[in-house]
Order: C-alpha cells, then sequence, then structure tokens
C-alpha cells in the first residue's frame, strides 16, 4: 500500500456519538465526534474508554459491545454500514453496552467421573448430578456441602424444585437407574461437611434409564422425560391428596431401622414420542416442552395430555430451554453443531427463527438467561461453551475450562455460566456482565 492509499484510509472518517443506557460514570459526553471508519470494536472500545478516561485518570478500561439500529458490529463499521445500507453521511448513534464475556474462572470443583447434570437457580447453591451416582451441593467453588446418596446408577439430571425455599430446599435427581429422587436439604446447615443425606421419596415407573427432570413453578409438581419415550408426571409433597404420609418404606441397616423413605408411583403420562424424552422443561402452569430423538420439539397441555406444538428438525435433539422476547423463543440443540431457535407465534413456525453454527460437535445444553430477551448459552461436546446474543451471528465469548465433551451447563447468579463434562469437573466462569 504506497503512502497516497494510506491517507485516503486514515482520511476516511464518519462523525459519531456514543449513547448508552449504563449508569453514570459509564456516560461519555453526547457531542459528535469524527472517527475512522475502518475502526472494529477494539478501535471504538479504546476510544469509549479514552473518553472515559479523560474524567477519570484513574479508570481501568474494559471491554464494550457497539449496537447499531440495534444490531451488534461484528465487522468494521465501514463494512457494516455497506452491509446494512446505511449513510456515512449523517451522524451516526452507537450505543454502547458492556462486553459480555467472563471476567474471572474459578478454580475447577472435581467429581469422580462425568458430571453430567447442573442446577443453578438457587443463587445459594450449585446443585451437580455425576455418573457416579451421587447428587452434590456446592455452596462456592470447592466447596461441597452435601452429598446424595441412593442411587444405584448415574443420575442424569437434577433439578431444585423450590430454589426461593427458606428453611429447607427439595430437589430432584433423575437417573440411569429408572427412577427419580426427591431430597430435603438445608443450604444453611452447620453440620461437618459434606453431610451424607438419603433422598426422601422415591419415585418408580419409567422402564428405561430417565434422562431429564424439571419442576413446575409453583414446586408441587415435577415431570420426567426417559429413554422409554415417556414423560411422566409426579406430586413433590410427602402427602397425599388426603393429607396421610404415602406408602413409607424403611430400610434394615445394621439392625437398626433407617430414617423413612416413600415410594409413589406416577399421576399421568403424557405419550406421543416415539424414541429417547431427551429434556423436559415446565416453564409455565400448565405447559410442558420436551425434545426427543425422533427429532421432535413438542408442547403438551397438562390438563389433556395432548401436544399442541410439534416441531421436526430432522435432527436427534439432546436439550431446550424457553425464554428470549416474552418467555416465548424455544431453543434446541442437538446430533449436529447448530443451536436451533424458533418463534411459535410465528405461522409456519416449523422453520428456525435464527440458527448458530459455531460449535463442532453436537450440543448438549442450551439456557436463556433469566434476566434478558438476546442472551443465552450452549454447551457442546466439542468442549466448549459459547455465550449468545440474538443481535448477532456470532458467539459473544467462548469459555474453553473442560478438556473433554462439556455434558450440560447453566446461568448461576444472573453473572455466571456453570457447566459440568466429561473431565469430571464442575467449572464456574463469573463476572458476566449481562444487560
Amino acid at each position: 500500500m504506497d503512502i497516497d492509499e494510506t491517507n485516503e484510509e486514515m482520511s476516511r472518517r464518519v462523525q459519531v456519538r456514543f449513547v448508552t443506557k449504563l449508569a453514570a460514570p459509564l456516560k461519555v459526553p453526547s457531542t459528535s465526534i469524527a472517527i475512522p471508519a475502518n475502526l472494529t470494536r477494539l478501535g471504538l472500545s479504546t476510544i469509549v474508554n479514552s473518553l472515559l478516561q479523560s474524567k477519570n485518570s484513574e479508570r481501568e478500561s474494559e471491554p464494550f459491545d457497539f449496537l447499531i439500529d440495534g444490531e451488534l458490529v461484528r465487522m468494521s463499521l465501514e463494512q457494516f454500514l455497506l452491509a446494512k445500507g446505511i449513510s456515512a453521511e449523517k451522524i451516526l448513534e452507537i450505543e454502547y453496552i458492556k462486553a459480555v464475556a467472563p471476567r474471572k474462572e474459578e478454580e475447577p470443583s472435581l467429581h469422580d467421573d462425568w458430571v453430567s447434570a447442573v442446577d443453578g437457580s438457587n443463587p445459594g447453591f450449585v446443585l451437580t448430578g455425576c455418573y457416579d451416582g451421587l447428587g452434590r451441593v456446592w455452596k462456592a467453588a470447592g466447596l461441597c456441602t452435601h452429598i446424595l446418596e441412593g442411587h444405584s446408577d448415574a443420575v442424569t439430571s437434577v433439578s431444585v424444585i423450590n430454589p426461593e425455599g427458606e428453611e429447607s430446599i427439595t430437589v430432584a435427581t433423575g437417573s440411569k437407574d429408572r427412577t427419580l429422587r426427591l431430597w430435603k436439604i438445608d443450604p444453611e446447615s452447620d453440620a461437618d461437611l459434606p453431610g451424607k443425606i438419603r433422598a426422601f421419596k422415591i419415585l418408580q415407573g419409567h422402564n428405561a434409564s430417565v434422562q431429564s427432570v424439571a419442576a413446575e413453578a409453583s414446586g408441587d409438581m415435577i415431570c420426567s422425560g426417559a429413554w422409554d419415550s415417556s414423560i411422566k408426571l409426579w406430586r413433590t409433597s410427602a402427602v397425599d391428596m388426603d393429607g396421610e404420609q404415602v406408602s413409607i418404606k424403611k430400610r434394615k441397616v445394621n439392625n437398626k431401622d433407617e430414617e423413612n423413605q416413600m415410594e409413589e408411583e406416577a399421576v399421568a403420562t403424557l405419550v406421543g414420542h416415539t424414541q429417547c424424552v431427551s429434556s423436559v422443561i415446565w416453564p409455565q402452569l400448565g405447559t410442558i416442552y420436551s425434545t426427543s430423538w425422533d427429532h421432535s420439539v413438542r408442547r403438551w397441555d397438562v390438563e389433556t395430555g395432548k401436544d399442541s406444538l410439534n416441531i421436526f428438525c430432522g435432527k436427534v435433539l439432546n436439550c431446550l430451554d424457553v425464554g428470549g422476547e416474552a418467555s416465548a423463543l424455544i431453543a434446541a440443540g442437538g446430533s449436529d453443531p447448530i443451536l436451533r431457535i424458533w418463534d411459535p407465534r410465528n405461522p409456519g413456525s416449523s422453520a428456525p427463527v435464527f440458527q448458530f453454527s459455531s460449535h463442532t460437535s453436537w450440543i448438549s445444553s442450551c439456557k436463556w438467561h433469566d434476566k434478558s430477551w438476546f442472551h443465552l448459552l450452549s454447551a457442546s461436546y466439542d468442549g466448549k461453551v459459547m455465550l449468545w446474543d440474538l443481535r448477532t451471528a456470532w458467539p459473544l465469548a467462548v469459555i474453553d475450562s473442560h478438556k473433554d465433551k462439556v455434558l450440560c451447563a447453566d446461568w448461576w447468579k444472573s453473572d455466571c455460566v456453570i457447566s459440568g463434562g466429561a473431565d469430571s469437573k464442575l467449572c464456574i466462569s463469573s463476572g458476566i456482565p449481562v444487560q
């Protein structure tokens, strides 16, 4: 490139005004300034940090993301304006937000086998399920407070049933031993750690490995999906409809009666899938969503037992979640590297409205952020967890803490991502500023 070309490159400038919804210390002056048109996100971040540091020289730089007309900029300004047909003659309004990426990686929490399930819905602890047949409660990275003993095979799914519980919290586990178990834990217990606890109720009725368990918002019921192609509904209370204790079973250990364990059968079964039900969620009263190895996503009316939505995607599906705008978007992943998102409010909704394809192997888990319409995560057998924003096709961040397949992932405390995998680790990535 000769000197004239370099000067021409430098001389192409655009007038911009930076705006933000961030709080006062992170606001820059709203006057327009001229900047080089070839700047990318890094260059824009440098300018915003310089403007902020001109008001406070002590301030440390931090990464920002940039939106033009509601879309994240993932190329140079010039390329973006050209691609979107936006005139560079007028003053361009650019919104800046904190870049969504982990600021810190906690020390991994080690398990004795594959970490196959994780739940971060309670801000006070993380619940994990492991192929060693145990559930575990973690107060923080490396601090295990409870071990859930009783399953005779791998724990494949876990769910916190009443995340807002005060004195004791009920959790559910599903296992390859074909049962589900309900447990009561006291997260504030001062007993010797980790405390070993047994389930207060065993739920039996599936004819094959239980693959997924999810709780109704009220906590009164849970549903489960299994390799027997069925979805079953179960009560979670320790009493039946008449207020009586349900069939109690005592177990003799060293000639002493151990504490009571109840056994209970399902109250209903939803039939329609033709292969393994790989994932179930119960986001709204009376409505369950499921995915299956039969390539379908279904929405069930709990009262009638019928499916009111049936989307075929042509791939074995491993996971799903509902969230986004109006909590209406369905995200699902499976036996290819593509995370698909459907909007069932659209007529002819069998075609995904978004497809993200940066993974290189099967997708094992996906989860919407609970406070954002735009953000979700995905985990994959490629060993990576990716953070996504619907306003761009590229991942916001790639977390590669694991050295093997990632089998499960979730958000925790709104600003952490937790994940488990075939490297027997629970990993926590923290300090993620989702707006």
